[in-house]
């Protein structure tokens, strides 16, 4: 195949693979680029929740209380959370059981009671499913498709990739020099000439970004190139246990549990107490870490039904995907990194939107220039 060849037959990859996944592309991106910032953007757009009167804490028996009279007849709590960063105390509870319901998809729907920390008082009430940010994350990982939209994310990722890798060989010039590819007017349209540029400075960064969303939405393929081992399959599964019903009435008291926890980890904050379930009769109490940074949290386990408390194992910090997902989302990784990743998920939109105004042009030209033949 002859130079030329090879350049058309790339330039049709790039072309289809663009048309055809742009609609899918533009919210994708968008939402990824917004939720770089989280947590700041769930306070501006619920600042209702984070109206804080402080960080002190009170006991988390008080905070147990109010959320109770907040909650509906039959929502058990699940449980509570301390922040760290002088945010809200918050408790999740498990909706009222529905007999026959089906099954859904996805993690659990949970009620969140967010609540001041140094007067317990009910901030607000709402659900785990609800809110912008909420929806956003959704929309990220499945494109709000339960059960199959984080496949379609994963394979759009690897498409993505495809598509950085033909668009960087046309973008490379024909004639001259490499470093006429750096000229913006390249073409007499401002979007191809924006489409050429933004193209060549995202083209790495998004083949990074796409990577590594593929790798999480099929971390077994990913983790068995990587020579990572899967999880286990033996005992409950993840997702059941995530669903399990919290105990109504533990036979352990919260004050109870959290003491015979602190005598095996003292000295460090409290950070989250998760309740018994109906398929696990253990309390998980986590504590802030030591070291530098607050390193990774200290679990204990304390059993409901003798409270016997013992170390949790600690849960394995290392790991590639571990960084795959550290990189594709921006987690402790720096400012400049995170700029990246929201450039990231703008251009491509920009991309996608060039794209299709410079094929159909290419379609009006062409149509043109057959009429004239004609």
């Amino acid at each position: 195949m002859s130079k030329l060849a090879m350049r058309r037959a790339w330039f049709q990859v790039h072309k289809w693979v663009g048309l055809v996944l742009a609609i899918l592309v533009i919210p994708l991106s968008l939402s990824g680029a917004a939720l770089v910032w989280h947590d700041a953007l769930d306070r501006i757009v619920d600042p209702a929740r984070y109206a804080v009167t402080g960080s002190t804490l009170v006991a988390p028996d008080s905070y147990v209380a109010a959320a109770r009279a907040a909650l509906k007849h039959g929502e058990r709590i699940a449980s509570l959370t301390v922040p760290g960063d002088g945010g809200p105390v918050i408790v999740a509870a498990s909706p009222a059981s529905a007999a026959g319901a089906p099954v859904r998809p996805g993690p659990p729907r949970r009620t969140m009671v967010y609540l001041d920390p140094p007067t317990a008082r009910v901030l607000e009430v709402s659900p785990s499913t609800g809110g912008l940010v909420r929806f956003l994350h959704v929309l990220h990982g499945s494109l709000q498709l339960p059960g199959i939209g984080r496949s379609i994310v994963g394979w759009i990722g690897v498409a993505m990739m495809v598509s950085c890798c033909t668009g960087l060989w046309l973008w490379w010039p024909t004639v001259g020099k490499w470093t006429r590819g750096f000229r913006f007017r390249r073409h007499r349209d401002v979007e191809t000439n924006l489409h050429h540029l933004f193209g060549f400075w995202i083209a790495l960064p998004l083949f990074v970004l796409s990577l590594t969303g593929a790798w999480i939405a099929f971390p077994q393929v990913f983790g068995m190139i990587a020579g990572e081992p899967s999880r286990p399959r033996g005992g409950l599964d993840r997702g059941a246990m995530m669903r399990a019903r919290p105990l109504a009435r533990p036979a352990q008291p919260l004050a109870v549990v959290i003491g015979k926890a602190r005598a095996i980890v003292d000295n460090v904050p409290l950070r989250s107490v998760t309740w018994p379930t109906d398929l696990s009769a253990d309390w998980t109490v986590t504590f802030q870490g030591r070291g530098q940074g607050g390193g990774a949290p200290i679990g204990v386990k304390v059993a409901d039904d003798t409270g016997g408390a013992t170390a949790a194992p600690a849960r394995p910090q290392g790991g590639v995907a571990r960084w795959m997902r550290r990189i594709h989302d921006g987690t402790d990784m720096g400012v400049l990194w995170q700029a990246i990743i929201f450039l990231g998920g703008i251009l491509p939109a920009v991309l996608a939107v060039t794209g299709v105004i410079m094929w159909w042009r290419a379609r009006k030209w062409k149509a043109e220039l057959a009429a004239r033949r004609a």
